[in-house]
């Protein structure tokens, strides 16, 4: 049975991890009879974001923390991710992957991505593992895979020309589509970048899954 690592960037769209991106992303790779393990880096969010009004909230949480309500508790931190016991690798998007996983939410083309994170995510392309980024989260492939990698966040232009900065070949895609780029084993969706509803992000999330376990 293949595994996959998955790494959630908090709970929560604004701060965190795109709670329907997540949920999608966990019920596809079970559905494709592979078994997931969640991840989370064990540091504090950016910021908390309250989610009914917008607002910044006083109390700031942990990213670990937060995430383990996606994952029902079953998760571990980054650090604990040991690349020779999975297949691949997915992260899910929510703002939470350019704040708390990077910095690209703050920063643009002259974001880091957080050292844990970055860690884990190039002993996988190192591996020649295959990884899956949907949403926001194709910001980091730039710092991932290095010049020429093909990555999609959609059509918004000026998220891509901050990636093309980076380093990363930018393709649009529709909602409902994956870019594939199969020198580096890597697969992108835009999911809630272009997602209208639930509908519209799970289509890309079922390609992005699938492809993803196909090359592993």
């Amino acid at each position: 049975m293949k595994k996959v690592a998955v790494i959630l960037a908090g709970c929560g769209v604004y701060d965190g991890a795109e709670v329907h991106e997540s949920v999608l992303t966990l019920l596809h790779i079970a559905k494709a009879g592979a078994q997931y393990q969640c991840f989370a880096p064990d540091i504090e969010q950016m910021h908390t974001i309250n989610h009914l009004n917008g607002e910044v909230m006083p109390a700031n949480r942990n990213v670990l923390i937060e995430a383990a309500r996606i994952a029902r508790g079953d998760i571990k931190p980054i650090t604990e991710l040991n690349v020779d016991e999975f297949d691949a690798l997915i992260l899910p998007g929510g703002f939470g992957a350019a704040k708390n996983l990077s910095d690209f939410a703050v920063k643009g083309a002259q974001a880091v991505v957080q050292a844990d994170i970055l860690k884990v995510c190039k002993e996988f392309a190192t591996a020649a593992k295959p990884a899956g980024y949907m949403c926001i989260a194709p910001a980091m492939i730039p710092h991932v895979y290095g010049t020429g990698a093909k990555a999609t966040i959609g059509n918004d232009a000026n998220t891509a020309a901050a990636i093309a900065a980076m380093g990363a070949e930018h393709l649009e895609c529709p909602v409902d589509d994956i870019v594939v780029d199969e020198a580096h084993k890597l697969v992108s969706t835009p999911a809630y970048m272009l997602a209208g509803n639930i509908l519209e992000a799970d289509a890309g999330i079922a390609k992005l899954v699938a492809k993803v376990i196909s090359m592993a």
